[in-house]
């Protein structure tokens, strides 16, 4: 040992020393006992299983890793304006010039007048009975539908479970029977809209958490917001209808103002757990707006939600889930809400106060509950204390209500009444109604 020593030289010799007093040092302050202490794991080695040879590491879905697949990337990339072409027609064929006429038709404003109810009702006796239309406007499910404003020609769009958008004109000449068919998305059309004000505008919501204005005279779909949440339902919050009230399934309210760039909201606020929908506004007294979250109904005060989302009034008396609520056409003194299992009419006069008037047992049957869109109560544009529902309990139906809970009146003939509709529309001016059914048909009653 001693000659192995003599053979180093004085730099190794140096280091070995400083090796030494390193150790020498380590070991005063008692580090590996502390350590030990305070981890007592500590030096337990995990080995991990190693596959056998020949055999593949077991793969896990996108799913399950909490990943996004790749549909989902691509619709939240589509940043841009979809254009307007028919996707029923050849490749680059351009918009019928009558189109675009009916598209920016001025509506003519009409000031409906509330006649006495025998009166209405010998109305609906001799009307919808003669004349009915059924086209083929999109390929799936209809989930919503709307006539424009329009009163020289019933123009109508409708919106299927696939993001289609259908625009049909009954004796139309051009596409397939006067149907023109878009995809501005990628899921189920929830809620479309045009404006008595912006009538050449159509906004539509979508479960692809977009919503979109379609702008006939550009040729293009818009996309005036996005949310990574899916969007139930909208309406117009200003006269002008640039801003809107958008709700998604979560009972998120987003404030939307289109004038602005980009997609993002003007403000957002949760109004409770569950899922909205619908949201609508009172029509004379805009501040207001009510909404239908799950089982509970509720009106709120757009101008108190940055401070509070505390309603004004909760509508008291719903022990199901609620799929709309509407305030009257007119003056917004009622509020018609579509249940489960009732109809039911609130005193909305005073909204501090909203009392329960009226309620009405349907009779429709629940297949569709958790399949497709909700059946739901409407009130005539035309009778403001009157509104309607279809009903499917043995053949499909179209009952007509006074706001005291009394029958008025049923469309109920196997000639025009032939399939099954949960969605439902009224023209504003002209004495036309539609309904869409499971097959992508509107069947229009005029």
């Amino acid at each position: 040992m001693l000659n192995s020593f003599q053979t180093l030289s004085e730099y190794e010799l140096k280091r070995l020393e400083n090796i030494r007093q390193n150790k020498a040092f380590l070991s005063f302050l008692h580090l590996p006992q502390l350590t030990k202490a305070l981890n007592p794991q500590l030096g337990k080695r995990k080995y991990r299983k190693r596959p056998e040879e020949g055999t593949l590491p077991v793969r896990k879905s996108l799913r399950l890793q909490k990943k996004k697949t790749e549909s989902m990337v691509v619709v939240n990339s589509l940043k841009v304006p979809v254009p307007m072409c028919p996707v029923n027609l050849q490749e680059d064929s351009q918009l019928p010039e009558s189109l675009l006429h009916l598209w920016t038709e001025e509506p003519i404003q009409y000031e409906w007048k509330k006649v006495d109810l025998q009166v209405y009702k010998e109305g609906l006796q001799n009307t919808h009975k003669h004349e009915k239309q059924v086209v083929k406007v999109v390929k799936k499910w209809i989930y919503s539908a709307a006539f424009h404003p329009c009163a020289s020609s019933l123009l109508m769009a409708a919106g299927d479970k696939c993001g289609q958008v259908g625009l049909c004109n009954l004796g139309a000449s051009w596409g397939d029977n006067g149907v023109l068919q878009f995809e501005p998305h990628t899921s189920s059309v929830t809620h479309m809209a045009f404006s008595m004000q912006r009538p050449s505008t159509l906004i539509t919501t979508s479960y692809d958490g977009t919503a979109r204005a379609g702008h006939m005279e550009r040729a293009v779909f818009d996309e005036v917001y996005r949310s990574d949440k899916r969007l139930k339902g909208f309406d117009f919050l200003s006269h002008d209808c640039s801003t809107l009230l958008i709700g998604d399934v979560h009972g998120d309210i987003a404030i939307v103002d289109t004038r602005t760039p980009g997609t993002s909201h003007e403000s957002i606020h949760t109004l409770g757990r569950g899922i909205l929908y619908s949201a609508h506004i009172h029509p004379v007294q805009k501040q207001y707006f009510v909404v239908a979250v799950d089982s509970g109904v509720g009106i709120y005060d757009v101008r108190s939600l940055k401070e509070s989302t505390q309603p004004v009034s909760v509508l008291d008396g719903h022990t199901r889930r609620v799929f709309s609520a509407y305030f009257s056409p007119d003056t917004g003194n009622r509020v018609l809400t579509t249940s489960i299992d009732k109809l039911r009419v609130f005193d909305a006069s005073h909204l501090a106060s909203t009392p329960l008037m009226t309620s009405i047992d349907v009779d429709y049957q629940r297949n569709m509950a958790s399949r497709g869109p909700q059946r739901q109560a409407l009130w005539d544009p035309k009778q403001e204390d009157c509104f309607m529902v279809s009903t499917t309990k043995q053949v499909n139906k179209i009952k007509v209500f006074h706001e005291g809970g009394h029958l008025v009146h049923v469309f109920d003939s196997p000639d025009y009444l032939t399939a099954v509709c949960s969605v439902m529309a009224f023209h504003p001016s002209r004495g036309a109604l539609l309904q869409g059914d499971s097959q992508g048909w509107l069947h229009v009653l005029i």
